[in-house]
């Protein structure tokens, strides 16, 4: 099952999500197609180097003989799938999700496969901050940020309508709002 909102922009099956009296102002999709860049280029050196490690250690377990370098076959899927995942995962992501401005919040919908569907709604406020990021021919409006755990750590990310053509229409439907509420 998947999220249709071209079917919603009426505001039908918003029923029990939207406020009172909240009503749809944009509705629009991500640019799903493959965009090649430094942290893709980061991840798929690392993984290839990953995947070469496991290759070489496999391929001298296996002059011993017997088939201890079978153990080697995890390490070196697990390097293939950081090269190809870092590259290909995005778009993948993209291509599942839905963006949503109400004349309040903005939504994102996902539905990934063996992750489910999921709605998450970020009020847009007088003191949102709002920013535009130009690649291309899209652009991402970002209006939160998310603390995302690592291993030393934690680090902000950006929230927003990524790679969308119409940015700056959105960019300033959002500061519409902004005004508005002051």
């Amino acid at each position: 099952m998947s999220f249709d909102v071209t079917d919603r922009a009426t505001g039908d099956g918003w029923d029990g999500i939207l406020a009172e009296g909240e009503t749809i102002t944009w509705q629009g999709r991500p640019d799903a197609a493959v965009a090649f860049g430094f942290a893709q280029s980061v991840g798929m050196l690392f993984g290839f180097a990953f995947a070469g490690f496991a290759a070489v250690w496999m391929a001298l377990a296996a002059s011993a003989g017997g088939y201890f370098w079978t153990f080697g076959l995890v390490h070196f899927s697990v390097g293939i799938a950081l090269a190809v995942g870092s590259v290909f995962g995005p778009p993948w992501v993209r291509r599942h999700t839905w963006y949503t401005l109400t004349d309040r919040r903005a939504f994102i919908a996902t539905d990934l496969p063996f992750r489910g569907r999921k709605l998450i709604a970020y009020e847009v406020g007088p003191d949102t901050p709002l920013s535009l990021e130009e690649d291309g021919d899209f652009e991402t409006v970002n209006f939160a940020h998310r603390w995302v755990q690592r291993k030393k750590g934690s680090r902000r990310e950006d929230v927003g309508f990524e790679r969308i053509p119409e940015g700056r229409v959105v960019l300033e439907l959002m500061r519409r709002m902004q005004g508005e509420k002051r």
